[in-house]
């Protein structure tokens, strides 16, 4: 088990999502930056999918009830245990009484608390997700909160297989101050101006300081909408429609002044035009861009989105190549 000494920022637990439930309005939350997430989850020898400690800005502190193997990944922040150093994306042991402080991110925004057996709380529609703005999942859809003991499951691997273990650093992220996102065009892309659309493509735009789990304000340009109403219009207002479905990365903009990118609480659907979606391989870069981070969007067709989550799922298998590497015959450069 784990115990909460101090629970950071805003900490919650969450998998990697809870899937079919859209139709009743329930959207998958589960960890914003998946491809971190799931690299931890490997180092500690679970599934790619077991719950975790989603951190945001400033991580917890926690203290091992029993012996645990942990890694901390995602955004990099200062890191040590029992008061001393310690390495991110490497996989620790902790002996019962061991005290883990996660602080301050140095750069992006959410890092991951992994543990080997992962978080054990009861799913809820197929997931142990948290999701704050239903109050549904993880520990009564809340942030976690000091002298909390939150119990985990059974490791497949014992902590002597898993101490050490770290990954290639060649696979591990960076946290850009700009990141170029690739994004479909529409559903209501055509009620923009042709204008409007090159200009929302070549100006690049800035995360604002409203940018949480359900979505992230972003300010560049504002919007131009055609003169002429075409189909699906919704009342005097241009940016309005009839309620269309949200996808995550779907960016609406109420009124045409700026940019809402809708993330993994966002609500399923609504009356706000989207002109376009930011492919899955490039949320995480979303996941972990903080306020004044700055955007450019390149359109790309499916074709090329399909290719993309194929690499990004390539990429992903690396991970677990380079771990069974590291097992065989140790990292070199470790």
């Amino acid at each position: 088990m784990l115990k909460i000494l101090r629970p950071g920022l805003l900490t919650t637990i969450q998998d990697a999502g809870r899937f079919g439930w859209y139709h009743i309005g329930m959207p998958p939350s589960g960890a914003m930056d998946q491809f971190s997430f799931r690299a931890g989850n490997l180092l500690v020898g679970n599934d790619q999918g077991a719950a975790a400690l989603e951190t945001t800005f400033l991580g917890p502190d926690l203290e091992a009830g029993a012996d645990v193997t942990v890694a901390v990944t995602g955004a990099p922040l200062e890191l040590r245990l029992n008061g001393a150093p310690a390495p991110m994306w490497v996989a620790l042991a902790l002996k019962a009484g061991d005290k883990l402080q996660c602080g301050q991110a140095v750069a992006g925004v959410r890092s991951y608390v992994c543990v080997g057996g992962g978080i054990d709380v009861p799913e809820l529609l197929g997931s142990r997700s948290t999701y704050l703005l239903g109050r549904f999942g993880g520990i009564g859809g809340r942030t976690i909160a000091a002298q909390d003991v939150l119990a985990t499951g059974a490791p497949r691997r014992g902590a002597a297989e898993l101490t050490g273990r770290r990954l290639d650093s060649r696979l591990l992220p960076t946290f850009p101050e700009m990141a170029e996102l690739r994004i479909l065009m529409g559903l209501c892309s055509y009620r923009l101006t042709e204008e409007s659309v090159a200009q929302f493509l070549s100006t690049p735009w800035e995360v604002s300081t409203e940018a949480d789990r359900i979505g992230y304000r972003i300010h560049g340009v504002g919007f131009k909408f055609r003169d002429r109403e075409p189909p699906f219009g919704a009342g005097s207002d241009p940016s309005n429609v009839v309620d269309v479905g949200y996808p995550i990365g779907s960016i609406q903009v109420p009124g045409g002044k700026e940019g809402i990118l809708l993330m993994r609480d966002a609500v399923t659907g609504g009356g706000y035009a989207t002109i376009g979606t930011v492919i899955q391989c490039d949320l995480d870069r979303v996941a972990q861009a903080a306020p004044r981070t700055r955007f450019r969007f390149r359109a790309v067709t499916i074709q090329d989105a399909l290719r993309l989550r194929a690499q990004y799922k390539a990429r992903l298998r690396m991970l677990a190549d380079s771990l069974a590497l590291f097992d065989s015959v140790g990292w070199l450069g470790q």
